[in-house]
């Protein structure tokens, strides 16, 4: 796979930073390894990250269970700067607002990842894993789609 087709610096965004975006986060690490610079964010940081999204993506290697959410204020605030990304893919119509009023004067790239938020969609434990499920599914083929083949050796689904 050609290197270029993965950006330097990669930001995932979405409403909370507590389900899409780390999930993205995890699994862009996983498939491309340290081939580009990954964070996440939210519009805001107001909720911990989800036991769904942490145990969907436990099934496929990816770990989220130390991840902190972060809104896009505390994220600048810890020292990193938007406009140091060069893409910033968002995964919900509220963080692809924000981005684009916040990096309005920087030259980087913007991209619209409509993921489905698999909160509140389903009821019982079996039908909420299937929901984040997919979900996870969304992203992963999506990044596939936009990155190319996974460049770490045995990452993909079922492969720890």
């Amino acid at each position: 796979m050609p290197q270029d087709k993965i950006p330097h610096s990669i930001l995932f965004c979405c409403d909370h930073n507590a389900i899409r975006s780390p999930m993205a986060e995890g699994i862009m690490k996983r498939l491309y390894g340290r081939s580009a610079y990954v964070q996440s964010a939210g519009v805001k940081s107001d909720m911990e990250i989800d036991g769904f999204a942490i145990a969907v993506c436990d099934e496929i290697g990816v770990a989220l269970s130390n991840h902190r959410s972060r809104s896009f204020e505390e994220m600048q605030a810890w020292g990193d700067d938007l406009g140091g990304f060069d893409l910033i893919v968002a995964l919900s119509p509220a963080s692809q607002r924000l981005a684009l009023e916040m990096t309005r004067v920087f030259h980087l790239d913007i991209e619209y990842w409509p993921i489905m938020d698999p909160s509140g969609l389903a009821e019982g434990r079996e039908a909420k894993l299937a929901a984040y499920r997919q979900t996870r599914d969304q992203i992963m083929s999506k990044m596939i789609e936009r990155f190319g083949p996974a460049t770490v050796d045995g990452a993909g689904p079922g492969r720890q």
